[in-house]
């Protein structure tokens, strides 16, 4: 077979659209993407350990779509999208990353007493972590 003139321009199309693929950073390094699963990692964590705090599920959904959608619009694949989201060895250095905020916010993040305290001062402060969470007392 012989590639005809008319077909160069898709050939080349292709052949940027690998490369740049190729060029993107891992998601770990895309601040945007990064910093917001921390977020929600973060608040997840409060709901899961600290009872008088609920998360708002179908609201951390959407973001976490929402978070989806851009890593796709950057150009990432959905299997570089979900090796990010399934890693251990990410899951460990999100947690990681969580328990030092928490611990520079002044609060312990190993105990149910001192995240319920972090969760709720992220809830007054109106932060991104705090918008996810629901105080039930």
């Amino acid at each position: 077979m012989t590639l005809n003139m008319k077909h160069i321009p898709l050939a080349l199309a292709l052949v940027s659209g690998a490369a740049a693929a190729a060029e993107l950073p891992p998601l770990r390094e895309v601040a945007e993407i990064d910093r917001n699963m921390l977020w929600a990692g973060l608040a997840v964590e409060v709901g899961d350990e600290c009872p008088t705090i609920d998360v708002k599920k179908i609201k951390g959904l959407s973001f976490l779509w929402g978070l989806k959608n851009r890593a796709s619009d950057l150009g990432y694949s959905d299997d570089e999208i979900r090796a990010y989201v399934e890693s251990d060895s990410e899951e460990l250095r999100i947690r990681r990353l969580g328990e030092d905020y928490v611990r520079a916010a002044g609060f312990d993040p190993k105990t149910p007493e001192g995240l319920c305290a972090f969760g709720e001062a992220e809830i007054a402060r109106g932060s991104i972590i705090g918008s996810f969470l629901r105080s039930t007392k």
